[in-house]
């Protein structure tokens, strides 16, 4: 348990200090008070700091958060009450930062605040559409359902997200196998071959004196190639983080030939799960647009929902603007306005996520199927070409001492 140091007046008004073991600087100071000290200062002891690097370490995952959601939701139907809930489910958590959160959140709602105030004190953890809904549930005395409900939209999420790597994967495995085979056969292998070819006096055909002069090439300037590739890397990596510039890739992304259709597929049935579950949740519509569109993944789609959103504001249904944006189907778009017309919008957005979760499907299966040929021609000419370009001077060679 992490010890924190701490400062504060007693009863009498003098000063005291010491270490306390605790799950959180919260539960020092209800420790304290409970004693009957005044606390000043409550800091994390240096010794027992909890220092990771980003990327390493105990990882909370969206499994991890969809398991502790299902769990909890069952643990709050069965009537045991929150604090209760969490202290269990900290203690049968096998990842320790996870176990750390929970118990955080739990001394947080026995000091007093609401589940789902204490859920923002995590925002790494639980992003803004889990504490509204939380929130909602709360408000409305249906926390066991909103949280089945949200476990079961992450499910959804995780699976479309496994759906998408799956078509990515494939290729970008490919591909780099490629190019590391044929970098290594162009620093290591060429040069054994080119100095043999000129201790002979071959005379190289042309597709040799290519292979030959690119392998000199690397040869001589790997490293900067590799700064320039790692340059490229980061370059790319900072002008996504601008909004101009994360604007315009996803734009692009979104014109691709194959990619941008899968994308664009990807992005309706993120879009209309997410809004269908904040609804059905009780979340109000203009709210429900603002964090869905924050959920997106593509500033393209992102400012045609905010678009949409002040539309609403205005006194506009949803459909119309989002028809104006030209970023949705507009079967989609008729499909929303039926919807709302019945009543019935959050079931017709349920209904177009399923249909759209299955296009994604049948898309990453078509995309895969066309990449495999076109991938394994690339490997097969990129690495053939090289060793028949080696092979060929053999040839003459064989042919000049035969005579």
């Amino acid at each position: 348990m992490p010890k924190f140091r701490w400062k504060g007046k007693d009863a009498n008004g003098a000063e005291v200090s010491g270490v306390m073991d605790a799950d959180s600087q919260e539960a020092v100071t209800l420790n304290l008070r409970r004693q009957k000290i005044q606390p000043l200062k409550v800091s994390r002891s240096w010794k027992d700091m909890d220092i990771s690097i980003p990327g390493l370490g105990d990882k909370i995952s969206e499994r991890d958060i969809v398991v502790f959601t299902r769990t909890f939701a069952t643990m709050v139907d069965a009537g045991l009450p929150l604090v209760q809930c969490l202290e269990i489910l900290a203690e049968q958590t096998e990842n320790p930062r996870f176990s750390r959160a929970i118990l955080d959140i739990s001394q947080s709602v026995e000091s007093g605040s609401t589940y789902a105030d204490a859920l923002r004190k995590h925002p790494k953890i639980f992003d803004e559409l889990y504490c509204n809904m939380v929130e909602a549930g709360e408000t409305g005395g249906i926390l066991d359902t909103i949280l089945n409900r949200l476990a079961g939209y992450m499910e959804k999420s995780i699976s479309l997200k496994r759906q998408v790597k799956s078509a990515m994967v494939y290729p970008t495995v490919v591909v780099a196998v490629a190019c590391t085979v044929v970098i290594f056969l162009m620093y290591a292998v060429i040069p054994t071959f080119a100095k043999i070819f000129l201790s002979l006096g071959a005379t190289l055909p042309l597709p040799t004196q290519i292979v030959i002069g690119a392998s000199v090439f690397i040869e001589k300037n790997l490293f900067f190639l590799l700064a320039g590739l790692a340059g490229l890397i980061f370059l790319f990596r900072y002008i996504k983080k601008t909004e101009k510039g994360a604007k315009t890739m996803d734009a692009i992304a979104l014109r691709l030939p194959v990619f941008g259709i899968l994308l664009r597929k990807v992005a309706v049935a993120k879009f209309t799960r997410t809004l269908s579950t904040l609804i059905a949740s009780g979340v109000p519509i203009l709210e429900g647009l603002e964090i869905t569109a924050k959920t997106a993944g593509n500033k393209i789609i992102e400012e045609a929902i905010m678009k949409t959103r002040v539309s609403i504001s205005e006194g506009k249904s949803i459909s119309e603007p989002l028809s104006a944006t030209q970023v949705f189907p507009t079967m989609v778009t008729q499909m929303i306005a039926v919807g709302e017309q019945t009543g019935a919008l959050d079931a017709m957005l349920e209904k177009i996520a399923d249909f759209y979760d299955e296009e994604v499907d049948i898309a990453v299966q078509n995309l895969t199927q066309m990449l495999e040929p076109m991938l394994m021609a690339f490997l097969g000419v990129s690495i053939g070409f090289i060793v028949v370009a080696m092979y060929m001077p053999m040839f003459s060679l064989v042919g000049e001492l035969s005579k």
